[in-house]
């Protein structure tokens, strides 16, 4: 007996169903797709929120010191001649940073592995590339999943059925966030 479903793919395409089916259930919390599929998306999505809640405080607030570029009321960086070239004028800000501690960033770095990035394109600015921010899952996964599953034993997922597909018969679902 298989340990996986195949989903009449070969392994790269599998791969990359899954690990874009797994990316797009943890960015919009639900998804729809056939029975088969989600049962395997649910074993990925599940091992992944359940190592976010493990290490979801394993880390230190360290204070930095930071050069950052000084801004007018615009928003635009000043600038100042130096030996006849315009140059950018910094000031050093104090900042407060998380850094990971080994097993955080291990966890970090194995998420990483299965999550594509993510766009995110508001709906005002659509089709201007200067609208479109990068969306960090793994961070969303430490500061907004994790925290919300903390007290619950696995789960973290529901999968509903809708019906069956009018092209070919196949039983799709709704696979959400608990």
């Amino acid at each position: 007996m298989a340990k996986y479903r195949k989903l009449g793919r070969t392994a790269s395409q599998r791969k990359a169903l899954l690990r874009n089916q797994v990316t797009a259930l943890l960015n919009n919390g639900k998804i729809v797709t056939t029975e088969a599929k989600a049962k395997e998306i649910r074993k990925i999505a599940e091992g992944l929120i359940a190592m976010a809640v493990k290490e979801k405080d394993n880390f230190d607030e360290v204070t930095v010191m930071a050069k950052v570029a000084r801004k007018d009321k615009d928003g635009k960086r000043v600038k100042e001649v130096v030996d006849g070239k315009k140059v950018t004028v910094y000031d050093e800000v104090e900042k407060k940073i998380k850094k990971d501690q080994p097993s955080r960033l291990h966890a970090r770095r194995e998420m990483l592995k299965v999550l594509y990035p993510v766009k995110e394109v508001p709906a005002a600015g659509a089709g201007r590339k200067k609208n479109t921010k990068n969306v960090d899952l793994v961070d969303k996964l430490f500061t907004e999943i994790a925290p919300k599953y903390a007290d619950r034993n696995g789960g973290y997922t529901r999968i509903v059925k809708i019906g069956q597909r009018k092209g070919d018969a196949a039983m799709e679902v709704l696979i959400e966030l608990v």
